[in-house]
């Protein structure tokens, strides 16, 4: 058996976090496994020392959007097939899924929609989420029972994943659809690996800081991993991680031994 230490971070521009000490970070940090979101970048626009960090195969997927959406995997265990989308025109030309498979499990990178800017985005939130769910469930059924899914899913699940519930219970984010969502994906067979760990209030990923949200910890609970059931057995850690700046998002981590 081998520790995989996964980590996620919405790094909200792959650019502007270099700039700001992604490498010195990744360097210190070590991940096994690093997926980012909101990549915001075409490999061609990142610099070689970006996706060439020595010890880790990069993957990246992008949209047709410049500047926009994007994620990104980089791994020191190659894997025996990466994917780019999930086969949905509508998606994958938004470049928000990158998937890894190795023989000990499959990892879905996925940035997840926002559905804040207006009703047809919140509805194309809603789709994207039903579409993933039925795409897991699927190949759950053929055999592919051993699922991580993390990124940045937009949503806090309960009140006690933001600062302010009843302030935000009519916004996108906190939305009672948006929420049941998470619930079926728990009652699929998935597991919320940081509340494995942690049960209270005030452990948060994500902070606006237009009004510095950051230094008074008002904040979301956004940004996840989930493991599949058959996975429970092998988690070992989940953490969130506050203390590391460069995006409005912070790193979350999650450890298997398997």
């Amino acid at each position: 058996m081998a520790l995989w230490n996964l980590t996620s971070w919405n790094v909200n521009g792959l650019r502007a976090a270099h700039r700001k000490g992604f490498l010195e970070w990744m360097t210190k940090a070590k991940p096994d496994v690093l997926c980012v979101q909101e990549t915001k970048a075409e490999l061609t626009q990142l610099d070689a020392a970006v996706h060439t960090i020595p010890g880790y195969h990069a993957d990246f997927c992008w949209g047709e959007k410049k500047g926009y959406s994007g994620v990104g995997t980089w791994t020191t265990r190659k894997a025996a097939e990466v994917e780019r989308g999930f086969g949905v025109p509508e998606y994958d030309r938004e470049g928000r899924v990158l998937v890894h498979r190795w023989k000990e499990f499959t990892l879905y990178n996925v940035y997840f929609p926002n559905g804040k800017s207006r009703d047809e985005r919140l509805q194309y939130k809603m789709r994207f989420y039903s579409d993933f769910l039925k795409l897991l469930k699927k190949r759950a059924k053929k055999g592919e029972t051993r699922q991580v899914v993390c990124g940045d899913v937009n949503t806090a699940h309960q009140e006690l994943d933001l600062a302010r519930p009843r302030e935000n219970s009519k916004i996108s984010g906190f939305l009672p659809e948006e929420r049941a969502w998470i619930d079926e994906l728990l009652a699929a067979g998935f597991v919320d690996t940081f509340r494995q760990f942690e049960k209270g209030a005030g452990h948060y990923s994500y902070w606006d800081q237009q009004s510095r949200a950051r230094e008074r910890n008002v904040g979301w609970r956004i940004d996840y991993f989930f493991v599949s059931e058959a996975l429970r057995p092998h988690l070992r850690t989940a953490a969130i991680h506050p203390e590391v700046l460069g995006s409005d998002h912070c790193p979350i981590s999650a450890t298997l031994e398997i």
